[in-house]
């Protein structure tokens, strides 16, 4: 659910996807760097106090917003390749148990279609016990409901029902970035010595005056161009995130409120039971090929590569990350480096014909490492060696190839 509550555990179709490398890991990874995104037009420059770039951030962390209602409008432009059917072609990858046997209502699979396309949301919470989602389809709609210990998925176009349960620590609601809260967070970790903020004078957005905060890197060779972040300047709240790429055009993602009010939700939005006739599949009925210990591992490599601190505290080559994965570099241009030399996870089943296919959709490269493939979006790229080791960031294709020299 993720709107105002973080989890680190998934379920298991994010659990089975996470073993493949090549090049499905440019679309986990950019679908978990939407922690970065978004934009909608300002409608006026309303005159407020001056405000510090520090204090600003300090507002963002001191927002304590536990009750509201809106609308949220998300567009994502990651320009990743069309992979057919390559899913099906790789075991059934999105599956939970791999043999199509997931749930259409399945959250971890239904959240991370917002890392493409245009998307219109319809979000509310009251406290960190009820919280809504849901994401408006054509003739269709996917809900996404925390009440107190369940946590249900609904997916009206199949009729098909996902239940879980939360722990007392709110596990199992945090999947995918959906609002701009969701966004401001990942990108605020990433603010460090390597990076520059400033204010960015003022908005109105959904109604509500905003300070704009804008965040740049520093260093050359990063993907990241610029983000803003729009904040209530009563609540702290962030309203819009924008992430425009540093080649230009476009915003990679577009997200922010069309529609909010901070007034306490209707008892009644939080309530779920399973229509008639509904598919219900609970969550301990998923296979889980993926142990929860390498799914945590996954998750903490890209948290260090991608959020504050990335190189680790001493900003070294090769610090960080836990076992079979490592961290080059610091900052904006810090490169995640997985396999070391060993094969590919799942490597047995992408040879072939398939590994054509694969590298027919990215750049062969060479130097001092040997020879791969690069694989590009407009944000997150990942460079393949030969050798089966994995070289991904939101860097560009001539920053991964000198961190992959650097190794070698």
């Amino acid at each position: 659910m993720g709107p105002y509550e973080s989890d680190d555990s998934t379920t298991a179709r994010r659990r089975k996807a996470a073993r493949y490398v090549v090049p499905v890991a440019v679309v986990g990874v950019a679908a978990g760097t939407i922690g970065l995104v978004p934009a909608l037009a300002d409608s006026g420059s309303p005159d407020l106090p001056k405000i510090t770039a520090e204090q600003l951030i300090q507002k963002i962390a001191e927002s304590d917003v536990q009750r509201l209602s809106g609308t949220v409008k998300i567009t994502t432009d990651l320009g990743l390749p069309d992979l057919g059917g390559l899913e099906g072609a790789l075991g059934g990858a999105g599956a939970p148990g791999g043999e199509g046997d997931g749930s259409a209502a399945d959250p971890s699979a239904k959240l991370t279609e917002l890392a493409t396309g245009t998307h219109t949301l319809r979000v509310a919470a009251d406290g960190p016990d009820r919280q809504r989602l849901s994401v408006l389809e054509d003739a269709a709609e996917y809900s996404l409901i925390h009440n107190g210990k369940d946590v249900w998925g609904y997916d009206s176009a199949s009729n098909e029902v996902f239940h879980g349960t939360a722990d007392d620590a709110g596990q199992h609601t945090g999947e995918s970035p959906a609002t701009p809260k969701d966004f401001a967070e990942q990108a605020l970790k990433a603010v460090d010595d390597t990076t520059s903020v400033t204010v960015d004078g003022t908005a109105q957005v959904a109604g509500r005056d905003a300070y704009k905060l804008l965040i740049e890197p520093r260093q050359s060779g990063s993907t990241v161009g610029a983000i803003s972040i729009a904040v209530d300047a009563k609540t702290g709240l962030p309203l819009k995130f924008t992430l425009t790429p540093a080649s230009g055009g476009a915003a990679v993602v577009d997200a922010g409120f069309t529609r909010i009010s901070y007034a306490r939700p209707d008892a009644a939005t939080f309530d779920f039971t399973p229509p008639k006739g509904a598919k219900v599949t609970e969550e301990s009925e998923a296979g889980r090929p993926v142990t929860p210990q390498e799914e945590k591992d996954l998750a903490k490599g890209l948290e260090e590569t991608f959020g504050k601190g990335a190189a680790g505290s001493e900003g070294a080559k090769g610090a960080g990350g836990p076992e079979g994965m490592k961290v080059i570099g610091e900052g904006w241009t810090s490169v995640a480096v997985l396999g070391t030399g060993e094969s590919i996870p799942g490597g047995d089943e992408v040879g072939g014909d398939l590994g054509g296919f694969l590298d027919s959709l990215g750049d062969r490269v060479k130097g001092d490492f040997g020879s791969g493939t690069v694989f590009k979006t407009r944000l997150i790229n990942a460079l393949i060696t030969d050798d089966g080791t994995v070289y991904a960031g939101a860097v560009t294709k001539e920053a991964l190839v000198k961190a992959a020299e650097s190794e070698r």
